[in-house]
């Protein structure tokens, strides 16, 4: 093959970019262990293989996220740093004051998955259902602690949604992460709490957490026993996390759409699928991956949880 031949092969994106020319960052906005961080880490090495570069994931936690986006939303346009966006990017009606625009300053490229929360109680909370669980809550009102993976975390929201169809009084604990609220919770530092399988299944196999319910609408492959919150107790109770990948709105399009493309093969890897529903996370496939898919749930989540925090008086933070 002469020099001329073998030239020709290069992908115009490249050749016009000379992307990517060095690592590709994936910023978590949380501590490692949690179901974010298992959700970036499940793709980055086939990404890494199909982009050539290594693809690094970088934890920057603290206010629920809000630091790490800022931070990738402002760093140069040019698809070397994404950010591993959550459920709580979704919610920005829940903060008074955002140093960005979800709407206007990302360009979306494609989402991972979508993820059940587990409602799990310490053992020693008497309530072995969601029926015992709000008994118990409304016999003894401000009594019960609920850990959350930092304020408005999707974690913080599920169990806000939980209450305010409930009608109960809780205290609200928050922490910088999925994994470190598990951690309190197992403890019994806090009573129970809404959080991801990823942080969940072991201590729920070890018996040091029960768990009750899970978030979604269907039940999870992953804990197949345990009933949805809605069949449970609450009907018409939904609220599923889900994790993708953002960049800053003014990233080229030719390299948008080369993170999206690599994205969306990445999710058709059998071991990336079986890693993600092994944490309880049901892989983007088909129709729900990609750019403008997720661009389109993300606008639809939006209203949708303005709604619950307006209903639930949830003050600004």
């Amino acid at each position: 093959m002469g020099m001329a031949s073998g030239w020709a092969t290069i992908p115009l994106v490249e050749a016009q970019s000379g992307f990517p020319s060095r690592p590709v960052r994936i910023v978590s906005g949380f501590a490692p262990g949690g179901a974010t961080d298992v959700a970036a880490r499940a793709v980055s090495q086939r990404l890494s293989e199909s982009l050539g570069q290594p693809v690094v994931v970088e934890n920057r936690p603290g206010a629920a996220g809000i630091i790490a986006a800022e931070m990738v939303a402002r760093s140069t346009p040019d698809g070397h740093a994404m950010y591993l966006a959550n459920a709580t990017l979704g919610a920005p009606a829940l903060f008074a004051k955002l140093p960005f625009d979800i709407t206007r300053d990302f360009g979306f490229v494609s989402l991972i998955g979508m993820g059940a929360s587990a409602l799990v109680i310490h053992p020693s909370v008497p309530a072995k259902s969601v029926k015992e669980l709000i008994a118990l809550a409304r016999a003894h009102p401000g009594k019960l602690n609920y850990a959350s993976g930092g304020t408005g975390n999707i974690t913080h929201l599920q169990m806000e949604l939980f209450v305010s169809m409930a009608k109960l009084s809780m205290v609200h604990v928050p922490y910088k992460g999925g994994a470190p609220s598990t951690i309190a919770t197992v403890s019994g530092e806090a009573q129970l709490m809404f959080s991801s399988l990823a942080t969940t299944l072991s201590p729920i196999e070890q018996g040091r957490l029960r768990a009750i319910a899970v978030s979604t609408p269907q039940r999870s492959a992953a804990l197949p026993q345990v009933p949805t919150v809605s069949e449970a107790g609450l009907a018409g109770y939904d609220a599923s996390s889900w994790y993708g990948l953002v960049v800053p709105v003014a990233t080229p399009p030719a390299i948008l759409n080369r993170l999206s493309g690599d994205m969306v093969k990445a999710l058709e890897f059998s071991e990336v699928k079986d890693r993600l529903v092994s944490q309880g996370i049901v892989p983007a496939s088909g129709g729900n991956a990609g750019s403008e898919p997720f661009r389109k749930y993300v606008m639809a989540e939006i209203p949708k949880w303005a709604k619950v925090i307006r209903e639930a008086k949830i003050p600004p933070q």
